[in-house]
């Protein structure tokens, strides 16, 4: 990556996070803060799921961040026409003055999360400032970055971990006793709340915290690798020197950690259980899905464990063959990498048994939901790869030690709502 105009960067350390003023939509101007809202663009997978996004509000934000005009050039040029359209008419207004914002999501079943928004300044992995944990598709970071020049803005934050339990998040606790400057509850049930910090005061308590801790990226790593590319694009400083992200305590609101599920579109199951005659044990579950990703839970204690499903019934398949593993999985990563659920699907099933290529969206798809992947590859003849996360230690080991997991290996969460703040570079 070029970090030309970037050199003082090294000789930084910590987080660097600056208020900005908040572009927001204005509560009269549209059906209901719930309605414009969406899940984070990787997260709305199935058509049925965009069309009803933009069926809740013609001012959803799923129109800027996922915007459907044929070619991805005529969507981004669509994006950004639509996004000038609605500063233009008040659809999204501009907060008075710089902050950073207070997020809160809430269940109402005792999951609470609370973290703090705020543009970031972009660092590079081998700072251990803000530490990757997965590898990037670069055709998604040259789609997000497309999008980002064309909008000149940040749509939706990304959502970072740190080990705090300071003033930042005391400043956090504080604020959250106050009236939100929004409150709504989205349709999935979840409760949202946002406050603004802008006592100068206060925003230094945060910064002076913040500036002795280094994150890891939980959810967003195409989009912070964008920001990365886009800061290289543009002579420093700029406010491409920062990006728009979610930080949250893991100290006092631990995160879920959940699998990413695989979809093989060509792959029939019957042909992909064929296929493992000898390398893998294989155990035929007739059970419902709860009960075989309890299975599947049970298994991965042991060893390298998956579920495929697709035809009907799930498939256990367990146990491989050492003899495959030595010959597929590169020996030059640390043991905690080699015996990864995720290496060892890429690396020995769908490089050297399924001869599938990773990076092609005709061939394979990452699902969040199990039982949507299992739905979509029993409709379409293909096959689901159901997969047990990783313990989120095992990820901030790896991280430390500069070691990139396989692409898309986990699902920190819950994940920001986006359209509730967005960040525009050129206001």
């Amino acid at each position: 990556m070029n970090t030309a105009g970037h050199s003082e960067a090294t000789a930084r350390r910590g987080l660097e996070l600056t208020p900005f003023r908040g572009l927001r939509y204005d509560p009269d101007r549209v059906g209901s803060l719930a309605a414009v809202t969406s899940p984070p663009y990787d997260v709305v997978v199935r058509p049925d799921g965009l069309h009803h996004l933009q069926s809740a509000d013609p001012y959803n934000i799923v129109r800027l961040i996922l915007p459907q005009a044929g070619t991805p050039s005529a969507g981004n040029e669509q994006a950004a026409d639509t996004l000038r359209r609605w500063l233009d008419e008040g659809v999204l207004t501009t907060d008075p003055e710089p902050g950073l914002y207070i997020y809160e999501q809430s269940d109402g079943n005792g999951m609470l999360q609370r973290g703090i928004i705020g543009a970031l300044r972009v660092s590079e992995p081998e700072e251990g400032v803000v530490l990757p944990h997965e590898d990037v598709m670069p055709p998604i970071v040259a789609d997000r970055a497309a999008l980002m020049r064309a909008t000149s803005a940040n749509l939706e934050p990304l959502l970072l971990t740190y080990r705090g339990n300071g003033f930042a998040s005391d400043v956090v606790e504080r604020t959250a006793e106050q009236p939100p400057l929004l409150s709504t509850t989205t349709e999935d049930g979840f409760h949202h709340c946002l406050w603004s910090v802008t006592d100068p005061a206060e925003v230094a308590l945060v910064q002076s915290d913040l500036s002795q801790r280094q994150a890891l990226i939980a959810d967003g790593h195409h989009r912070w690798a964008t920001y990365l590319r886009l800061r290289a694009e543009h002579p420093s400083p700029s406010p491409w020197d920062y990006g728009l992200v979610l930080l949250v305590d893991t100290v006092r609101y631990p995160l879920r950690v959940r699998a990413i599920h695989r979809l093989l579109h060509a792959l029939p199951v019957a042909d992909a259980l064929v296929s493992l005659d000898g390398l893998f044990r294989v155990r035929h579950l007739d059970v419902s899905l709860p009960e075989a990703l309890e299975v599947l839970a049970d298994a991965a204690c042991a060893g390298n464990a998956f579920l495929l499903a697709g035809d009907g019934a799930f498939h256990l398949i367990d146990h491989p063959d050492p003899d495959l593993l030595t010959r597929t999985v590169p020996a030059d990563r640390p043991a905690a990498w080699r015996t990864l659920d995720a290496t060892v699907l890429h690396a020995a099933l769908l490089e050297h048994v399924w001869h599938i290529p990773e990076d092609s969206s005709a061939h394979i798809a990452y699902i969040h939901d199990a039982a949507a992947t299992v739905e979509k590859a029993e409709r379409n003849g293909g096959t689901a790869v159901l997969l047990h996360p990783v313990p989120e230690e095992v990820v901030l080991d790896l991280a430390r030690e500069g070691v990139t997991m396989p692409r898309k290996s986990t699902s920190f969460g819950p994940k920001p709502a986006s359209g509730l703040v967005l960040r525009a570079l050129d206001l």
